[in-house]
């Protein structure tokens, strides 16, 4: 699909993404052309044809793993600006370029949207945050903004339920489509008046609760005093609650890392890595050995061959989690 508009949106299609370009389009509203998708949609940007007198706004997308599209629209003449997260490696120099790359473990792109605004839409990063399981920063910013408990408590629902919406194969494994969440989500200037008068935060939430409880009763395929991994079945529930388990997990054992891997029907696995809460670091050196990517606290395989099940196994059972963590 080739989309081309004066203003383009590009975006990872969970909490942080679309909450990053909701805050954006609140302080300069236009008429602009979204492109989103799941979770594992990374490569967005090669969707996109662009030239000069275009803009492109990217939030939330690995640069690494859409450097070549990126280099292709700066040199077709289009204006991007591109807030991010993850590991960049070295960011292009080009006077087209506006890069806002931080990959401190305790920020996200809703973040540094807020932090390019001033705190202009806040709420709305505070929903981004608690999605993206940064939910001591999410805390602290809350009650700066004089909010108490219950509305911290449904910030969090909202922030959990749209991130759990972005994980699946495809969006028939998904409640609604990123895209036409986006469409509601952005209505609203203040996320608590879209809590009071749309339904599908609840539906979410709803859903996620209900694909949890049928996690829980799968037992660990691999677990030792520092680390657990879970094999979950190829099922539409586990492809959309693979993300919220491997955070619930890591919510309940601070202390220990986490992976958990679904079968998929090519007889691969996707798996999803989280670092000990403790020890924040380690889970993208780990993936990137095995075609993965990510941040330090959380990574993820698109595709772990079935093979390769047993030597993942081995080097996240004797992985190096913390600040300075990586394989060994």
């Amino acid at each position: 699909m080739v989309l081309t508009a004066r203003h383009i949106d590009v975006c990872n299609g969970d909490a942080d993404g679309l909450c990053a370009v909701v805050q954006w389009r609140l302080h300069e509203p236009q008429a602009a052309t979204l492109v989103t998708g799941l979770k594992r949609d990374i490569e967005l940007l090669d969707r996109v044809q662009a030239g000069p007198g275009d803009e492109v706004l990217v939030c939330d997308l690995s640069l690494r793993r859409n450097r070549p599209a990126l280099l292709r629209l700066l040199g077709s003449g289009a204006r991007v600006r591109y807030f991010d997260h993850h590991e960049a490696d070295t960011i292009p120099l080009d006077p087209r370029l506006e890069a806002h790359i931080d990959v401190a473990s305790d920020v996200c792109t809703s973040l540094l949207v807020d932090r390019h605004l001033g705190g202009k839409f806040r709420a709305w990063a505070v929903v981004g945050a608690f999605g993206d399981k940064l939910t001591h920063v999410a805390d602290e910013l809350a009650i700066g903004l004089g909010l108490g408990v219950e509305e911290r408590r449904r910030l969090r629902m909202l922030g959990e339920a749209v991130n759990y919406n972005a994980y699946g194969d495809s969006e028939r494994d998904v409640h609604i489509a990123p895209a036409r969440l986006y469409r509601i989500l952005s209505r609203y200037r203040d996320p608590l008046m879209l809590l009071e008068h749309e339904s599908i935060a609840q539906e979410l939430d709803a859903l996620r609760q209900d694909d949890l409880r049928q996690a829980a009763a799968v037992t660990p395929h691999w677990a030792d005093a520092g680390a657990s991994a879970y094999v979950l079945p190829d099922a539409p529930w586990s492809r959309r609650v693979i993300g919220s388990l491997a955070n619930e997990l890591g919510a309940a054992q601070p202390q220990r890392a986490h992976a958990v891997l679904k079968a998929t029907g090519a007889g691969d696995f996707v798996v999803s890595v989280r670092a000990p809460r403790e020890a924040p670091g380690g889970a993208a050196a780990l993936c990137r050995r095995f075609g993965g990517d990510g941040r330090a606290g959380a990574a993820g395989i698109d595709h772990l061959p079935a093979p390769e099940l047993e030597r993942f196994l081995q080097a996240f059972s004797v992985n190096r989690w913390g600040a300075a963590g990586g394989a060994r």
